[in-house]
């Protein structure tokens, strides 16, 4: 991309997108001689959307992007001295910053699962406190757009979905975001023209009502429409009656093309009333007017209950265009992940650390970690199991282990035949040490990773759990550390 938007999608200038307590501390941390402290932080989420059983990872890319591009610039540094609150030498610090941390994560596109370290940040504690919020910031969202988007193109069962999301997005970053994670997640394409420039993703659309409204007449509006755009000639045909006039001028319309030579697939867009019943009424008029393979295309607040609710009545729509409940994912509008500290470096080595809460839900999962994913005998995956990284791990099952929750209770990952590790460097020496990825790319893991996901954890209500355990070595850490003082290391 080109132009003055260039920094924006690039994530350069974004060094105050932090909570002002992390300066505070960053400054504590320097006044008292520990900036060099080494620690490690796990970004990870508590829980899923509400009836979702897997999550896509989505957006490291970008924040692989801010992470490379994290300076204070002047002005920066100069509204922060305002606020009379830093001294003069950690101000020069942060104007001489660079980041040195390294950055493990799941690839972009993977699927993940609660309590799952998803990006894991180890170096001097100054730099890794700081990068907590706009971690959040970066990451949740998109996991969740892409998420919603998976369980949308579940329930239309293979069917196009089509991104409309952009003009009730949160902003022009939520309308962008949302729309590469929407695409991530499994839609073809969006109506967002700026998102489709920046991530390559395809861009689609109609027209609207006013365009119908701004015409003598409905049929002079479809064969405007048809003569500028021959080729991908959609029709909204719910501007007055969709089986009075909407359905009938589109026919006469799409016979018109055809016989002036034009061989193209007869489509129209259903925007409003019950959805359902027109579609059914407005195929058969189609078929029955001898327009073949007529592609329906709704869309009217959709979301994957309706979708599917709708395809249960045997509704003839065979395109969904979805915005308000996926870029928003209206009924789950917030993903609860966390970035919390899990070990800190002492003069002998790596000592685990934890919240330990009364709430056992917000109890973390202390030590430098790795995943491994197993799969069965069909290459499905099965469960991950969480080890202290560097330990070793069983290559086949099965596999013995911990709840991750109550690590006194034993747990174990049955049909497991192969693991493998997830995490894998991404960032180090203040440069990402993997290739920038398309959207596209990460679109296709995330599709095949979805296709290799058993059909339990894909149903849309009361999907199956799946497991996520702790590792022997692991649990007993945990288990120790919630009986006792958590400095007993």
């Amino acid at each position: 991309m080109n132009g003055p938007s260039d920094a924006w999608f690039q994530r350069r200038g974004l060094a105050l997108l932090t909570d002002f307590y992390q300066l505070t501390m960053m400054a504590g941390h320097w006044r008292e001689g520990r900036a060099a402290q080494r620690v490690t932080f796990d970004y990870f989420f508590r829980s899923l959307p509400p009836h979702t059983g897997f999550a896509i990872h989505a957006g490291l890319d970008p924040l692989l992007d801010f992470l490379e591009n994290l300076r204070f610039e002047p002005d920066d540094i100069a509204y922060l001295r305002s606020l009379n609150v830093f001294d003069e030498n950690f101000l020069d610090y942060l104007a001489n910053f660079r980041l040195n941390c390294s950055v493990r994560a799941v690839p972009e596109g993977m699927l993940v699962f609660p309590d799952e370290p998803v990006v894991q940040v180890e170096g001097p504690v100054i730099e890794a406190q700081l990068l907590e919020t706009a971690i959040l910031n970066l990451l949740n969202y998109p996991i969740l757009i892409a998420t919603k988007a998976a369980r949308v193109c579940l329930a239309a069962e293979g069917e196009p979905v089509l991104d409309f999301g952009l003009r009730r997005a949160h902003g022009p970053d939520g309308g962008v975001t949302g729309s590469r994670a929407a695409y991530i997640g499994g839609c073809v394409s969006t109506s967002n023209v700026l998102a489709g420039k920046v991530y390559g993703i395809p861009v689609a659309g109609t027209h609207a009502h006013s365009w119908v409204m701004s015409f003598p007449s409905e049929l002079e509006a479809f064969r405007a429409f048809a003569r500028q755009y021959p080729d991908r000639c959609i029709l909204l045909v719910d501007t007055y009656d969709v089986i009075k006039s909407g359905v009938p001028n589109a026919i006469r319309v799409f016979r018109e093309l055809a016989a002036s030579g034009k061989n193209i697939r007869p489509a129209i867009r259903l925007d409003s009333g019950d959805l359902a019943k027109l579609s059914k009424a407005a195929y058969r008029m189609m078929i029955e007017a001898g327009l073949e393979n007529p592609l329906i295309v709704a869309s009217n607040d959709l979301n994957e209950d309706l979708i599917a609710d709708l395809k249960r009545q045997g509704a003839r729509i065979n395109a969904w265009g979805v915005g308000t409940q996926l870029i928003t994912s209206y009924d789950a509008p917030a993903l609860g992940g966390v970035y919390k500290l899990t070990a800190i470096e002492g003069p002998e080595g790596w000592i685990p650390r934890m919240k330990i809460s009364s709430n056992i839900e917000k109890a973390t999962n202390p030590g430098r970690k790795q995943i491994i994913r197993y799969y069965d005998a069909e290459d499905r995956p099965v469960g991950d199991l969480l080890i202290q990284e560097g330990s070793p791990w069983p290559e086949t099952g099965p596999v013995y282990g911990r709840s991750r929750k109550l690590p006194h209770l034993k747990a174990q990952l049955e049909d497991a035949v192969r693991g493998e590790p997830l995490l894998q460097t991404v960032f180090e020496n203040g440069h990402r040490v993997i290739e920038s990825a398309t959207a596209s790319r990460v679109r296709d893991r995330a599709q095949e990773q979805q296709r290799i996901l058993g059909e339990e954890f894909k149903r849309l209500r009361n999907p199956e759990i799946y497991k996520v355990i702790l590792s022997e070595e692991l649990g007993e850490i945990k288990a120790r550390l919630l009986s006792g003082n958590p400095e007993i290391f």
